[in-house]
């Protein structure tokens, strides 16, 4: 018993032959589906009537054809070759680029349903505020922290700071964020009590936990990481200012602190793991007058460079 083809069905016969066959005249189609000749050019109608540019090339060497942009060469991607596309993408797009977005959008529907669910994960759930200065994380703690992230699962990370001490911490993470071309953590650590901010590509170890947790309401992943860059770390920082904080945020990067008005100026409070960067990297860049007021590493490290500075003019 034959079963017969539905219209439909035929049509889609019709494109895979011109798909493999490109330059198939419309005997050669008609003998491929059964089908008459005047049936044949009725499906490369049909087809066309959906939008496929399907193209007739008269002479001895003519036929049908598909026309440019249809037939694309298969691309596959491995899981961690998609979570790093996704991941470029993230630190090099500009906010507000919905074309690249788009493309991106694509890549990730035609990716097979294991690879192409975590790799959307990824995008969804990493903010991003990129520019410059990258440091790349494994595309696999990345993964798994966004998986806890989508799933508001607690998770236990070993890390290790700037200066090289490694500890364990259970954390909720809240977000990943992309900023300057770091990928961060937001999270709120359950050994500090605090909201803390992880450079992932400093989490040596991660393993979700069955606790669920609840994120902050109406949370904004990257104005809450600017907040807290500068905080938890070991040494605290105090500078004072003697103009108003409008004046002062132009020279001032997240990770230095926050700051609070003081009197007829303000005060940038903060802490650091690196003393001596902090001064020589980032207040040796402001041009405004300012005072050092703490902690007392961070005006040992200010001393030093005042000092080798001082050395220089001799």
């Amino acid at each position: 018993m034959t079963t017969e083809l539905s219209p439909t069905a035929r049509a889609l016969r019709t494109l895979e032959i011109l798909q493999n066959r490109p330059g198939t005249t419309a005997d050669e189609l008609a003998a491929r589906l059964g089908v008459t000749e005047r049936a044949a050019r009725r499906y490369v109608g049909i087809l066309r009537e959906a939008g496929i540019p399907v193209e007739s090339v008269r002479g001895p060497h003519g036929g049908y054809r598909l026309g440019r942009g249809m037939k694309l060469p298969p691309i596959v991607f491995t899981q961690a070759e998609a979570l790093v596309l996704v991941m470029a993408v993230l630190d090099g797009q500009p906010p507000g680029d919905d074309l690249l977005g788009g493309a991106l959008g694509k890549v990730i529907r035609a990716l097979p349903d294991s690879v192409g669910r975590q790799a959307a994960a990824l995008r969804d759930h990493a903010s991003a505020a990129p520019d410059r200065g990258r440091a790349r994380p494994d595309p696999a703690t990345t993964s798994a922290l966004v998986a806890a992230v989508a799933a508001s699962r607690r998770v236990v990370i070993t890390y290790r700071s700037e200066v090289g001490n490694e500890w364990c911490t259970e954390v909720d993470p809240w977000a990943v964020v992309v900023r300057h071309g770091r990928w961060y953590l937001l999270c709120h650590s359950h050994r500090a009590d605090a909201v803390r901010t992880y450079r992932i590509d400093r989490v040596l170890a991660l393993e979700q936990t069955p606790h669920a947790f609840e994120p902050p309401e109406g949370l904004d992943p990257v104005a809450s990481l600017e907040e807290n860059l500068g905080a938890g770390w070991q040494f605290p920082t105090r500078v004072v200012f003697d103009l108003p904080p409008e004046k002062v945020a132009p020279w001032i990067g997240g990770p230095m602190g926050r700051l609070e008005p003081l009197g007829d100026g303000c005060v940038l409070i903060g802490s650091t793991n690196n003393p001596t960067m902090y001064a020589q990297e980032w207040l040796a860049n402001v041009s405004i007058p300012f005072r050092v007021e703490g902690g007392p590493e961070l005006r040992a490290a200010m001393a030093t460079l005042v000092a080798r500075l001082a050395t220089s003019l001799r």
